[in-house]
């Protein structure tokens, strides 16, 4: 008889396809390695087995224990098949923009999932990464594989994802591109590639609001580079240890909304039902193919994980629609909204060690409904009239206390080439208006009344 001791024993040797639509002008042969294949449906299943094991052999992980990871979704998945295997429990902790399905699915295999708020700073104690690690040290005989960190994420993929492919393209491979995260399957693969031919050029996909590019180009952690994205599972506001810069020849990087359209045609032109980050994948190495494959090269683009995480996303026409992914109707952009005003107006901003009187005093002067709060050249809350109203009609003595004691958290940052739909889409109760940096790295705000202004010209 022919069958498998356990569903873990299934991991891995997971197909190369050739790509034959989207690949349309380019050069060169692109195949994609489909992770989908994989028993957790995604690429996490090989390093989170990985962790898993080499924390047994290090005596980190004992019988009965709780695994306790930030992830998301993916890791998670296979941390959790990895512990129905092995009687362990799980707890995962993941950022509000996660989609529904992938916490769905979670609680399915009977892991818990707590949600945090995806618009903190990595060390701020709501972050995943931080909720992750109080649970570790609260918990008893608690084992926190920190994919990120934790080099047996990488060695996953250089024991496995690698000769995989090196066997399966016959060492004919010549470029790899993959998006990068924690980095593990990137620089795992990348560094086995290397090893068996130095020529091997690699290809790292990144996300408009993560730190990757500018560091590799520049060695600058800019954190200005740093703001709200909708792609998952690609992109970072930290430097994991998994991602070896020296493993990565070039980054490119793709916004929301081509990664959608992309992951779409993946599904209808090819028969990849992929996630998100497989569109940002396939659309930045074809980007990076059209200037540098040649008619002999073979590319080999991994392709993460399956679409059944993003069925009320990417799938969905009313949420593509909603934030401007669908081509029904041409928007204008913040950066179209930042043009129109001939760098006419400064931004005006209140320091959070100033009274409330100076906010209102400000408010008056200038006619202005929403202000942002700084405290040096950080952007550390924001006032609006309505609440500063409102408390002043509790207690009038609040025109006294600092602007600090009483401002909301700060306005979130957006991409500059995001459009009218999608900005107005999160203007809400909880967040009157809107940041962005332009080319210059000069702050302008985007408020309600600028929407109106853009839609109606």
């Amino acid at each position: 008889m022919q069958y498998y001791h356990s569903i873990i024993d299934t991991i891995g040797n997971t197909p190369l396809v050739k790509l034959n639509k989207v690949t349309k002008g380019i050069k060169g042969t692109v195949l994609a390695k489909v992770e989908y294949f994989n028993p957790g449906n995604s690429m996490k299943d090989r390093m989170a087995i990985k962790m898993v094991e080499d924390a047994e052999k290090a005596g980190l992980l004992k019988p009965g224990g709780t695994i306790i990871e930030g992830t998301s979704g993916n890791t998670g998945m296979g941390l959790a098949l990895a512990a129905i295997a092995k009687g362990y429990k799980c707890i995962f902790t993941m950022a509000d923009k996660q989609s529904k399905e992938k916490m769905d699915i979670l609680r399915a295999v009977g892991a818990e999932v707590v949600v945090c708020p995806t618009n903190v700073t990595p060390d701020d104690p709501r972050s995943y990464y931080s909720v992750a690690r109080k649970l570790n040290r609260d918990i008893p005989n608690s084992f926190y594989p920190n994919q990120y960190d934790n080099l047996s994420n990488a060695a996953a993929h250089y024991e496995t994802t690698g000769p995989e492919i090196w066997r399966d393209t016959e060492g004919k491979i010549t470029h790899y591109a993959a998006g990068v995260g924690t980095g593990g399957s990137m620089c795992g693969t990348a560094k086995y590639l290397k090893e068996q031919k130095s020529s091997v050029v690699t290809v790292g996909i990144d996300t408009y609001g993560s730190v990757f590019k500018k560091y590799k180009e520049t060695g600058i952690f800019d954190e200005k580079e740093i703001y709200p994205y909708l792609t998952e599972g690609i992109g970072e506001d930290i430097l994991p240890k998994n991602v070896d810069f020296d493993m990565i020849d070039h980054f490119v990087k793709v916004t929301d909304k081509d990664a959608a359209i992309m992951t779409r045609r993946l599904a209808k032109e090819e028969g990849m039902f992929v996630g998100w980050s497989c569109g940002s994948a396939v659309y930045g190495a074809l980007e990076y193919a059209k200037e540098h494959l040649k008619e002999d090269d073979v590319m080999v683009i991994i392709l993460p994980d399956h679409g059944t995480r993003y069925l009320g996303k990417v799938y969905n026409d009313d949420w593509m629609r909603d934030h401007g992914f669908l081509e029904a109707r041409e928007f204008a952009t913040a950066k179209d909204i930042v043009a129109s005003r001939n760098g006419s107006s400064a931004l005006l901003t209140v320091n959070a060690s100033s009274k409330v009187a100076d906010a209102i005093k400000l408010f008056n002067k200038e006619g202005i409904s929403q202000i942002p709060v700084v405290q040096g050249e950080e952007f550390v809350g924001s006032l609006t009239d309505s609440k500063i109203l409102g408390q002043l009609i509790d207690d009038v003595s609040i025109k006294d206390k600092s602007i600090a004691d009483v401002m909301d958290p700060s306005f979130q940052f957006v991409a500059l080439d995001s459009s009218v739909d999608v900005l107005s889409s999160m203007i809400n109760k909880n967040n009157k208006a809107l940041l962005v940096r332009d080319e210059a790295n000069k702050v302008h705000i985007i408020t309600r009344h600028d929407l109106l202004m853009a839609l109606t010209q």
